[in-house]
């Protein structure tokens, strides 16, 4: 996102954007990729709601939360693309407001991998992990990227 500083992204938050809704998709790679035809669309709201209940030496995955909301929803699964946008929303809503923080530095893309797009980049997620007790290494020569060193161990399992 571009322009961080002029958004009000707990305006953005709340914004429910008539969700939440389901689309039936039909492009036949999509549905094998995805595992069925019906895709739910989770308000961002809900996004905040469920990064809020990661606890403290805990992380979970963007396609944790995904998999959470397409089981709750009876859905195949749950759109990647709103996904990602809404929780880079609810980091910058969180680090807009002064109180009721929430811990967005949990929630790690695909493998473990630190979120570039979050307040601060990698080294303030990377900063917030360490602090709660995580190993974060580096993977790359060219396109470097940062993880979370055995994260398999500390997922925390959304129910």
């Amino acid at each position: 996102m571009t322009n961080e500083d002029k958004k009000d992204f707990n305006a953005m938050l709340n914004d429910s954007k008539d969700m939440p809704k389901f689309q039936t998709i039909t492009d036949p790679k999509s549905i094998e990729k995805y595992g069925g035809d019906k895709m739910y669309f989770a308000p961002p709201i809900e996004y905040d709601k469920v990064m809020k209940l990661v606890p403290y030496g805990k992380v979970t995955t963007v396609g944790k939360i995904r998999e959470y909301f397409a089981k709750l929803s009876s859905a195949d699964f749950t759109d990647p693309i709103t996904a990602g946008i809404f929780i880079s929303i609810v980091a910058w809503a969180s680090y807009q407001r002064s109180e009721n923080e929430t811990p967005y530095w949990r929630t790690l893309k695909a493998n473990g991998e630190l979120n570039p797009k979050n307040p601060g980049g990698v080294e303030e997620q990377r900063k917030k992990l360490e602090q709660e007790g995580h190993t974060v290494i580096q993977k790359g020569r060219k396109n470097i990227k940062y993880y979370v060193q055995n994260y398999e161990n500390v997922l925390f399992e959304l129910q």
